[in-house]
């Protein structure tokens, strides 16, 4: 069978872009590796900066977006896509249980938690370490916790963990955050929250558990020794870009070349939401990324 369009991944991007292609009466297949869609915001406690849904949690946004989708009768797979072939004005997408063939593709394939990359990281994972504090935080409660980073996600997860932890370490390598000005206001007013500035993490420590973090200011050239029991590391994100890497053009950060038309460097291939180049990564952009994408699938296929 041959589709008009095939979408890899099921985020907002990629959930919106099956509803516009439906719309569009196109052909269409939704290839998700994961078992459930909604990408990222499903690690999301509260959502509230989409319009006309505050305060719903990401978890219940992401399947409104999957339901939406449904309702409009896209297809969906369950499956992991190995490889992508160009073949001309064809596009095969190779998945670990089937071959599928399509007019035009959209990679919506969404990104991943960084890592820090120091002892103690990967050997406490799940143990102590965690990427997020929605998911982890209620297991934490009453204890004193640590959270990695500058940006808006870093902010929102020390006053997530505020709510309900003893206290809060907020480290972050700068003496300024990079998050919103009402969330550094907030961070700055919440009395169990401690900042760490021009710090990073050297070691995470503990037997079987976390217990400690090494912690080097570089400014001061000094170490201290924080006593935790978990620490919440939001870092950044790595575009998930390994099937389509040998495809299409990216940056020097992994992110797929493409404009606000999502066009690539591969004319009839696509890409939507936080995979490709853009200012910013919110759920709205994905979503609007989305619709975007099949406007431009919509041109491409008629101009065949």
């Amino acid at each position: 069978m041959l589709y008009d369009v095939i979408i890899l991944g099921s985020g907002p991007a990629g959930l919106s872009a099956a509803v516009y292609a439906q719309r569009a009466r196109f052909q269409t297949l939704v290839i998700e590796e994961k078992p459930m869609s909604g990408g990222q915001i499903l690690d999301t406690y509260e959502v509230d900066n989409y319009p006309g849904l505050p305060g719903i949690t990401g978890f219940e946004l992401g399947q409104k977006f999957r339901e939406h989708a449904d309702q409009t009768g896209a297809e969906f797979v369950n499956e992991r896509v190995k490889e992508i072939q160009i073949e001309g004005d064809k596009k095969l997408v190779i998945t670990n249980k089937a071959a599928y063939e399509t007019r035009a593709l959209i990679l919506a394939t969404g990104a991943r938690h960084r890592k820090l990359m120091v002892p103690g990281e990967e050997k406490f994972t799940g143990m102590g370490v965690s990427y997020c504090a929605t998911c982890d935080g209620a297991f934490f409660r009453g204890k004193c916790v640590a959270v990695v980073g500058g940006g808006d996600v870093a902010l929102e997860d020390a006053l997530f963990l505020a709510r309900g932890c003893e206290k809060v370490y907020l480290i972050h390598r700068r003496d300024e955050f990079r998050g919103a000005r009402i969330l550094q206001e907030r961070v700055k007013e919440t009395e169990n929250i401690e900042l760490v500035l021009n710090s990073t993490v050297a070691e995470i420590r503990g037997v079987e558990q976390v217990s400690s973090l090494l912690v080097h200011n570089h400014m001061e050239e000094t170490e201290q020794e924080l006593e935790v029991q978990g620490v919440f590391i939001a870092v950044g994100i790595q575009p998930n870009t390994t099937a389509a890497e040998a495809i299409v053009e990216q940056d020097e950060q992994g992110y797929i070349i493409a404009g606000e038309d999502t066009k690539t460097s591969v004319p009839g291939v696509f890409a939507a939401g936080d995979v490709r180049t853009k200012q910013l990564r919110q759920v709205i952009t994905a979503a609007a990324d989305g619709a975007n994408a099949i406007t431009s699938v919509e041109r491409y296929l008629s101009g065949q």
